[in-house]
């Protein structure tokens, strides 16, 4: 049964989302939601570390982690035990919007679409700071992966609190030091390991929304 306690009482630690992230996928090369929300629980807490800055991303992937907990312990949690057996439960059961008619708002298949997107930009961001030198700043390689995978699917008003926010972003190695890894040679090595597994993750959701035509559901 998935653990619904709250997200951002534990430290973060790079060693446990990568770990986490190993075990979401199966031998089918499913991905395992409760895994999937293992992982994001330790992504929020990277947020969570961070400050305020990052609230507007982390309080929505909150609730979104709850919701889709909510469903795993639910009576029909036999269906969310991974994201393709989610995706063929709901679509048989209509209780997904494909429509477009505002029905069916919390959707295991809406809310972790949500989810979805963030991860891709904390993917890029991740991997920018993997390949990042000493004198680049964090703020323009959060703001570029801010605008390739989610501010298409943001309003005005979030897009430039977003980009305001990203102006006050601590430098790369104090982003370093809340990995709680190592040095800065311990972290980039680790981030090679962890960037291409949370990839591969969002890779194969990507594919089972993009052959259910579910990328774009309200």
């Amino acid at each position: 049964m998935a653990d619904s306690v709250a997200v951002d009482e534990q430290k973060f630690s790079l060693q446990e989302v990568l770990d986490t992230f190993k075990e979401c996928l199966t031998e089918n090369k499913e991905v395992s939601i409760e895994h999937y929300v293992a992982g994001w629980r330790g992504l929020v807490r990277l947020l969570n570390s961070l400050g305020s800055v990052f609230s507007f991303i982390s309080k929505d992937a909150v609730n979104k982690i709850q919701i889709l907990v909510n469903f795993l312990n639910g009576e029909n949690g036999s269906h969310y035990d991974t994201i393709q057996s989610m995706v063929k439960y709901e679509l048989e059961n209509e209780l997904v919007d494909i429509n477009k008619k505002g029905s069916h708002p919390e959707s295991g298949c809406r809310t972790l679409l949500r989810l979805h997107r963030a991860l891709r930009w904390l993917e890029l961001f991740l991997e920018r700071l993997r390949t990042s030198t000493e004198d680049c700043k964090t703020s323009a390689m959060c703001g570029e992966s801010y605008n390739v995978a989610l501010a298409q699917y943001h309003p005005w008003v979030v897009r430039t609190a977003a980009g305001t926010a990203f102006r006050f972003l601590p430098g790369r190695l104090t982003f370093f030091e809340v990995m709680n890894v190592g040095t800065p040679e311990q972290v980039v090595a680790m981030l090679g390991d962890a960037v291409p597994l949370i990839s591969e993750v969002y890779r194969i959701t990507e594919d089972v929304y993009a052959q259910h035509n579910l990328l774009e559901i309200p």
